[in-house]
């Protein structure tokens, strides 16, 4: 029961015995602790996930990442058949350009057996170092081998450019 007294009947206030004043704080603290007990409990519960769904998201993401290494491979394949083609392209056209270059330089040859002394042997060094070019350009193109589109791209721009230079020299070559 509230003690009330005089200080207290004047101003509203009602004052509790020691007594009941300790009954209440242990409440409060009870209560104060369920609610706490209950909040964190909630929490966890609803953060933490079955097995059965982590084993779920873990095949999700399992599958997901198999299809991606599917279509990288298949992506690679593709590449590789792209610079493939592309390399027998180059190869068969390049070949096509070594053997005009060998008929250029046997034409010339047999003009050269017309052409007076003076000059065939001045011709035969020149169209010696032709033809050396020629086969060297020849074997370069049989030993290439891929070693990536980096290394491909260099040899490809060396090789036409080398070529360029043996057709220019070869076309401006003329025999009196």
């Amino acid at each position: 029961m509230p003690v009330v007294g005089t200080f207290g009947k004047r101003h509203g206030i009602t004052f509790q015995s020691k007594k009941q004043n300790s009954k209440t704080n242990n409440m409060k603290k009870i209560i104060f602790t369920l609610a706490v007990t209950t909040l964190m409990g909630g929490a966890m519960l609803s953060s933490c996930q079955s097995s059965a769904t982590k084993v779920k998201n873990a095949e999700a993401s399992l599958q997901k990442a198999d299809s991606n290494v599917v279509v990288a491979k298949a992506n690679l394949n593709a590449t590789r058949q792209d610079s493939i083609a592309e390399y027998q392209a180059f190869k068969k056209t390049s070949e096509e350009r070594i053997a005009a270059n060998e008929k250029s330089i046997a034409d010339f040859k047999v003009k050269m057996a017309k052409d007076k002394k003076e000059y065939k042997a001045k011709y035969e060094k020149q169209l010696a170092t032709f033809e050396q070019k020629n086969n060297d350009l020849k074997i370069k193109l049989e030993n290439y081998k891929d070693e990536g589109q980096l290394k491909w791209m260099t040899f490809k721009n060396e090789f036409d450019h080398n070529m360029d230079q043996l057709g220019k020299a070869l076309k401006n070559f003329t025999v009196k």
